[in-house]
C-alpha cells in the first residue's frame, strides 16, 4: 500500500524548480535558485512559495507562489499584501502568481490585480493568474511538467483512464515522484470512478480519505452545505417580506460569505423594502 505523501506547495515546486519557474513566468531563460523562508512577522498565513530566480534580462527577483485549491474574493488584497512583505522582507522586485487548483462557482469572478481608490490616491497590484482547468493535459506530460502531474486528471482534457494511466506512469518512472500517488488519485476521483482509479493505481483507496486535500474538500463541502442553507433562509425571508426577489439581488446573495450571509438575517428583518435591502448588499 502507498505511504502517504508530502504535498505542500512547496514539495511539489522543489521536484522541479527550474521547470516551475519557466512555466509560471512564460520565459524560458529564467532559472531557480533558492526557496525561501515565507513567513511574515505582521501576519498569521504563510504565502505558499516564494522563489528567488534569475534572468539574463532581469537579474535576480523573487517568484511568489500562492496556490488555491478553490479562488478567494479575498485574494486580490492577501496578493497585495504578500507582494509589499516579501518585497520589504528581501529587498527584489517580485513577479506574483496565483494559482487556482479547482473551478469557482460560477457567479465568481477571478481578479487579476488589486485596484482601489481612496481620497484620491490610488493602490494596484497586477498578478498572473493560472487556472489548472485551462492547462492543457497534453503539454504538462509532454513537456514535462513534474509538478504538475498529480493534477493532470483536472486538467483541460485529462479526465480520462489514458491520461491517468499515463499519469501514473509518469510518476512511478521517477523514485522522487511515486509518493505524489494519494495526491494524483484524488484529483482523479473528482472525474472517474473510484473502483477504476483502484483498478489502475493498485492500491487501498484509504491513503486518499487520508490525505489533506481530501479533509481539505471534506471540510469545504461542509462549510459550503451551511452556507447554502444560510443563503436559502435569507432568501426565504427576502420573499416572506418581500414576494419575488429579483435576479441581480440573488446573484449578489449567491456570493456573500457565510458572515456576510449571517450579517445581512438581520438586516432582512428590518429593512422596509428591497431597494433598502440591497443598498446594505456589499459591491
Amino acid at each position: 500500500m502507498a505511504k502517504p505523501a508530502d504535498i505542500g506547495s512547496k514539495r511539489l515546486i522543489s521536484l522541479a524548480p527550474n521547470a516551475w519557474v519557466q512555466w509560471v513566468t512564460g520565459n524560458p531563460q529564467v532559472r531557480a535558485s533558492e526557496l525561501l523562508d515565507a513567513e511574515f512577522q505582521w501576519i498569521s498565513r504563510e504565502s505558499d512559495v516564494i522563489v528567488k530566480a534569475s534572468s539574463p534580462e532581469h537579474q535576480e527577483f523573487l517568484i511568489l507562489n500562492e496556490l488555491q485549491l478553490r479562488y478567494s474574493q479575498a485574494m486580490p488584497k492577501r496578493m497585495r499584501n504578500y507582494v509589499a512583505l516579501a518585497e520589504e522582507k528581501y529587498n527584489l522586485s517580485t513577479y506574483p502568481v496565483l494559482i487556482n487548483i479547482l473551478p469557482p462557482p460560477a457567479t465568481v469572478t477571478i481578479e487579476n490585480c488589486y485596484d482601489s481608490e481612496f481620497m484620491g490616491l490610488n493602490a494596484r497590484q497586477d498578478y498572473r493568474v493560472i487556472n489548472l482547468w485551462e492547462v492543457d493535459a497534453e503539454l504538462v506530460l509532454g513537456q514535462p511538467l513534474p509538478p504538475l502531474f498529480p493534477f493532470v486528471p483536472i486538467l483541460k482534457g485529462g479526465g480520462s483512464e489514458s491520461k491517468l494511466r499515463s499519469a501514473v506512469q509518469a510518476l512511478r518512472a521517477d523514485q522522487t515522484l511515486n509518493q505524489l500517488e494519494p495526491l494524483l488519485a484524488f484529483f482523479a476521483s473528482f472525474v472517474l470512478e473510484i473502483p477504476l482509479i483502484q483498478q489502475i493505481m493498485r492500491w487501498d483507496m484509504t491513503v486518499l480519505r487520508e490525505s489533506p486535500w481530501y479533509q481539505e474538500i471534506l471540510q469545504e463541502g461542509v462549510a459550503q452545505g451551511i452556507q447554502q442553507e444560510r443563503r436559502g433562509s435569507l432568501e426565504r425571508i427576502l420573499k416572506l417580506r418581500f414576494s419575488e426577489i429579483p435576479v441581480e439581488i440573488s446573484v449578489r446573495i449567491e456570493a456573500l460569505t457565510l458572515e456576510q450571509l449571517e450579517e445581512l438575517m438581520a438586516t432582512a428583518l428590518t429593512v422596509n423594502s428591497l431597494d433598502e435591502f440591497s443598498e446594505h448588499l456589499p459591491n
